[in-house]
């Protein structure tokens, strides 16, 4: 990581961090599958792709809460829940955090690559733009199934 990506990662919650590190383990070991080296690029996106988390500073209860009105009020309600106050709008930016994050990151100076990938961890394939085998790899790792 930068000095400037070390320092949003050094604010991230502990079990966010922990979650980025097994991450960018997995990807490490498993990078034969995809027949390319190792990039720093990818490895930074295994490690900052939940930075966005840190601006809503929700706890666990919090972002229970958030997942779950996210399903019951529908993504659409993220941007109108983010323009209120108090717990209603942690809520709003916690369900937008993949677009926060590529905010931080792009500010930090990132790959353009990290910054796209923190931005699309969560869409369909066929809206990536990052390269496909590295980001089927980033979703596997970041998933559990390696």
């Amino acid at each position: 990581l930068t000095e400037r990506e070390g320092a949003l990662f050094s604010r991230m919650d502990a079990g966010d961090r922990a979650h980025a590190v097994a991450v960018a383990r997995a990807v490490d070991a498993h990078y034969e599958r995809i027949g390319v080296a190792p990039s720093a690029w990818i490895m930074t996106a295994a490690l900052m792709h939940d930075v966005g988390k840190l601006v809503p500073d929700l706890g666990t209860y919090g972002r229970v809460v958030a997942t779950l009105s996210g399903w019951v009020g529908g993504a659409d309600m993220a941007d109108v829940w983010a323009d209120t106050t108090g717990f209603t709008r942690k809520v709003g930016l916690y369900l937008k955090y993949p677009e926060l994050g590529a905010d931080l990151l792009a500010v930090a100076g990132s790959d353009d690559r990290v910054v796209a990938w923190s931005r699309e961890h969560h869409m369909p394939e066929e809206d990536w733009t990052v390269p496909v085998d590295e980001a089927r790899l980033l979703v596997a790792a970041d998933e559990g199934r390696l």
